[in-house]
């Protein structure tokens, strides 16, 4: 299983890499606008950082636009870079033509047909909200089982995309999604848990150790 950090704040990306269990960060032209540096020198720092994936969305309208956007990317990026791609038509005749020679990835993919779509224009990642998918669809709660499901047999995998809770991260494995990204507020949390706290203060108290004091 993969955990990624969902932010483009430079102090987040340096405290989960101090965790040592976020493998790379998701950013979108939102987070990257809460950045205090410039998009260029945002995505170079996280690469540095985290050291792993960096997934960076293209904000290109036309088709022209995007393929030149990618070449920028690589520049900044190298072989961390995945290019993340909308979900629209130009994207995905976008992601046809730069799948050939980036790792790339289809976000906002709300529905399996879609996801279908992704993997047959050569999408490595298949990015999709899980919050958002339980509030705004019908049945959304049933997109990750079925993502994963359609997918099954190819060499496309599921991103369960700015997941807002603990619990998210657990609805979303469950359905078989591998590749988990959630906001720095969320991961932060994850370790914690109050009768944990409870069990290792008790240990503390009555037990011994190789440093407890003589």
């Amino acid at each position: 299983m993969t955990i990624l950090l969902d932010s483009a704040i430079i102090e987040e990306a340096k405290q989960a890499a101090q965790w040592g269990w976020v493998s790379g960060a998701t950013t979108n032209p939102t987070l990257l606008a809460k950045s205090k540096l410039p998009p260029d020198e945002t995505l170079r720092q996280l690469a540095r950082i985290l050291g792993g994936q960096i997934f960076y969305q293209l904000t290109g309208i036309t088709l022209e636009a995007m393929l030149g956007e990618a070449t920028l990317a690589h520049g900044i990026l190298g072989k961390q870079l995945v290019l993340k791609i909308p979900s629209n038509s130009t994207g995905f005749q976008a992601c046809t033509r730069l799948s050939k020679k980036y790792t790339c990835a289809v976000t906002a993919i709300y529905s399996p047909a879609q996801a279908l779509l992704a993997q047959a224009a050569g999408a490595h990642y298949i990015l999709y909200y899980h919050n958002r998918a339980k509030r705004l669809l019908k049945q959304g709660q049933k997109l990750a089982e079925q993502i994963v499901r359609v997918l099954d047999g190819t060499d496309s995998e599921v991103v369960a995309a700015s997941l807002k809770s603990p619990e998210e991260m657990v609805e979303a494995r469950r359905a078989g999604v591998k590749i988990l990204s959630a906001k720095f507020t969320v991961l932060q949390t994850l370790p914690a848990h109050e009768l944990s706290d409870k069990a290792i203060s008790e240990f503390m108290q009555t037990g011994m150790g190789l440093t407890s004091p003589k």
